[in-house]
């Protein structure tokens, strides 16, 4: 199996060569056509991904995290979400990173077999960066009315946030 691997990559390069040498595509001009529409493609999504970038940052440092992480452990708690988690639930639509701190956060705190470790573990495999992704995707097919787009993603990052303590809970403690 490894054999085999090792030659895959080489083997598809040269399958391409050929199919270029025997339909007479111009090899070079393809490739250079495709990187210009690659940094096309970069150039728009960019404004959008910086904008979202400094806000996280403007978010988790200014305070504000912390201060709407305290606002929403009454709603939480009739959800079943542990307060510890919250943080995690209000980073982890906006930033895969951010998330990741907050995560790494709650595991050196509780450990990654406490329920908590457990819940935050569940939530980081089945929850996704919503606005990272609306961003990429929006501005990458040059979409601009997204109006729906965020409510309902957010909506699905809510019942997965629910079914992660649920799952938890019902399953693995």
């Amino acid at each position: 199996m490894s054999f085999l691997s090792s030659f895959m990559i080489p083997f598809l390069i040269c399958l391409i060569f050929a199919y270029a040498l025997t339909h007479k595509v111009d090899l070079v001009s393809a490739f250079s056509t495709g990187v210009c529409d690659g940094l096309k493609i970069v150039l728009n999504m960019f404004p959008a991904l910086l904008l979202l970038t400094l806000t996280i940052s403007a978010f988790r440092s200014s305070g504000a995290l912390q201060l709407l992480s305290r606002a929403l452990e009454t709603p939480a708690a009739a959800l079943g979400i542990p307060s510890p988690i919250l943080p995690l639930t209000l980073l982890r639509p906006l930033s895969g990173s951010g998330a990741l701190v907050v995560f790494e956060d709650i595991l050196t705190q509780y450990g990654p077999d406490s329920l908590i470790g457990k819940i935050a573990s569940v939530m980081m495999g089945s929850t996704e960066t919503t606005f990272y992704t609306i961003a990429l995707y929006c501005s990458a097919v040059n979409i601009k009315k997204s109006r729906y787009a965020v409510p309902a993603s957010l909506c699905a990052d809510l019942m997965g946030f629910c079914a992660s303590v649920l799952a938890v809970k019902l399953l693995i403690n």
